[in-house]
This record gives structure tokens, sequence and C-alpha cells, in this order.
């Protein structure tokens, strides 16, 4: 017990966390100054649940409804006769060709009718157009309105006027409801999006999503306990106002609107470079690394925060460079190629069943590229 108090006392020092000379008592929530208290990231977790149930409601009785009226059809793909060796050897695994021809020994079958089979049991794992719509509309519907809920809520707040403000006079920034409101809301959307990643679309980068919302989580976390919300709130607002025009060009992908898709991802990707390229780096991270050492004594876990900080900014331009080879290729084929976002993997690929020569290897994954999607 007393190496977990010894632990703990470690962890939560205020050397580590806060200026020099501050204590935690400097910034207990009182009557009159509700700061940061560390015991609400509990919150957000069963809100992720409440989201999750809202979700489920407006993509069952708003969004399906929707995406029908503008002609997008749930089609049921047609099933794989029940066959339990094959169905054994599948189970959502990678299936070269040589497991193809022991498989059609064992069953005594042909090549041809293994592949059959394991293309229709392929099929029956992919979402339907619809189900994709309805998820990428709850996505649109959030980052839109936690965009305009940033903006009203911040319009007033003296630091979205003058960066320097996060600093003058930190610790002591009590956090008023609508920021309170604003960060658990954020954090139970990412939350959500860690739980329902796993009966979701599968996509081919859900590794790298699931980290990157975990991270997003961790950093949220992170601004919350050190009392920066402040600077939180500004790099919440920046990084939600892209997301909505690429939601948007994904929704109209799904329903067929080919021109108005391409229309949208150009706005996508001027505001993509603008706010993350340019906004980012040069007011938050500029003010983050150059102006709030000169006006806050420097602690560990501020050093911790400008890291993930700047380390977000790497991904940034990784992320724009996917993005503008996504753009160059639809300028190339005159429209997006497929989908915005890589689809759900191919669990056989058809160079492994085929034995296809390489030019066709190379071939196939240039149309992967072409689809892969940045967030």
């Amino acid at each position: 017990m007393n190496i977990l108090n010894n632990i703990s006392a470690a962890f939560w020092s205020p050397d580590i966390w806060l200026p020099p000379n501050i204590t935690w008592d400097d910034i207990k929530p009182t009557s009159e100054n509700q700061y940061a208290n560390h015991l609400h990231l509990i919150y957000p977790l069963p809100m992720a649940f409440v989201l999750l149930g809202i979700r489920y409601a407006l993509e069952r009785y708003c969004f399906a409804p929707f995406g029908k009226s503008v002609g997008i059809k749930y089609t049921r793909t047609k099933q794989a006769p029940s066959n339990e060796i094959l169905e054994k050897a599948y189970m959502g695994k990678k299936i070269k060709y040589n497991q193809i021809i022991g498989l059609a020994k064992q069953l005594d079958w042909s090549e041809r009718q293994v592949e059959r089979w394991l293309r229709l049991r392929r099929s029956q794992d992919k979402p339907s157009t619809l189900t994709k719509f309805c998820e990428t509309c709850w996505r649109w519907t959030y980052y839109t309105y936690s965009f305009i809920f940033g903006i009203v809520i911040l319009w007033d707040k003296s630091w979205l006027w003058d960066i320097n403000n996060c600093y003058y006079n930190y610790p002591y920034h009590p956090v008023t409801s609508d920021i309170w409101w604003y960060y658990m809301i954020s954090m139970a959307f990412y939350w959500s999006l860690s739980f329902s990643q796993f009966f979701d679309v599968k996509r081919k980068d859900f590794w790298q999503m699931f980290i990157h919302h975990i991270a997003t989580i961790v950093l949220m976390c992170f601004s919350w306990v050190g009392n920066l919300t402040r600077i939180g709130s500004l790099v919440l607002l920046v990084h939600d106002c892209a997301d909505i025009f690429l939601e948007a060009a994904k929704m109209a992908k799904y329903a067929n609107y080919q021109k108005l898709c391409d229309f949208i991802f150009v706005i996508f990707t001027l505001l993509w470079i603008v706010t993350r390229i340019g906004i980012y780096p040069f007011w938050i991270i500029y003010s983050t690394s150059i102006e709030a050492p000169k006006l806050v004594p420097m602690f560990p876990a501020y050093y911790i925060f400008n890291s993930l900080l700047i380390l977000l900014l790497f991904l940034h331009a990784i992320w724009t460079w996917l993005i503008l080879k996504i753009a160059y290729n639809a300028f190339n084929a005159g429209q997006m190629e497929g989908d915005i976002r890589s689809n759900s993997s191919d669990d056989v690929s058809d160079a492994s069943i085929n034995n296809a020569p390489l030019n066709h290897t190379a071939s196939h994954a240039n149309k992967q590229n072409s689809r892969q999607k940045v967030q």
C-alpha cells in the first residue's frame, strides 16, 4: 500500500504539473473559482455511451431515411453457402493461394469454387453504402455542432483574440460552465469513437485511427489536469473546422453526387492547409513554444504538453502530403476515385487468388493509394 501511495504522490507532484511555487491547494476548486477538477475526467465515459445512443437513434430514424431519399439503397449481398471448413479457414484472415489449393483438395472442389465462396463470404462482411453514409452523417453532425459551439462560446473569450491571455496569470484560470461542457463533450465523442470502432465499418487504418483517438483523449486529459484549457480549447476549434467538409465530401460521394463531392473536397483541402499547416503551427505552436516561456515559468508537464502538440503537427504534415496526393490523383482522373477513405480490407486479394503478374499487383496498389483517407 505504501508503494502505491508513494507512486501516486510522485505522479501528482506539483513540481511536475504546475509552475514553481504553485501547489494543488492554490488551484483547488471553490465556490468562487471553479478550476479544472481532475476527478471530472470520469464524466466523459458515461457521456460517451449517451452519445452512442443518440447516434443510434439519429442513424436509424434520420440519416437512413435521408440516405434512401437521395437514392442510396441498402443492398444485401448474396450469402455464401454454409461450410464449416471454409468458415473456419476464413475467420477474417488473409488466405494465401497455397491455402486455397489445400482447401480445394480437402473439399474435393475446384480452386475456382473455393475462390467464389471466399468472394461471397468476403462480400458479406462489407458494409452497405447506406451504412457508411449513416456513419459519415453522424461524424458530420458532431463536427458541425462542435465547431459552431466552439465559435459561440469562445467569441467573447479574451484568448481567442489575444492568445497571450492563455498564459497571463496562469494557472489561475477558472473553467466556466461553457468551457467545461466543450471539453467534456469533446472527450466523450472521442471515447465513443474508440468504442464504436470495434463494430463500425472496418477500415484499413483501423489501428492508426484508434491510436489517434486515444492520443487525442490523452492530450485533452493532460491539458485539463494542467489547467491548460485555454490553449486546449483553441486546438479543438482549429481541428474541427476542416473535418466538417471532409465528412460532407464523403456523404456526397456515397450519394453519387460526384461534382458536389469534388467541389467540397477542394474546400476541405484548402481549409485543411490553412488551419492545420497555417494557423496551427504559426499561431498556436508559435505561441506555446516561443511566447509562453516568456510569460510563464516552465515546468515538466508543460514541456510534455508542448511536445505532444508538436508531434501532432508532424502528423498533420504527413496527412497533408496524403491529401495532396489524393487531390493530384483525382485531378488526373477527372474526379475523386473510389471512396475518400479506404474501404474494408479485402481478406483475399485478386492477385493472391489468381497468382497475377507483378504489373497487376502494382496497379491494384495504386488504386488503393488513391482511395486513402486522411483525418
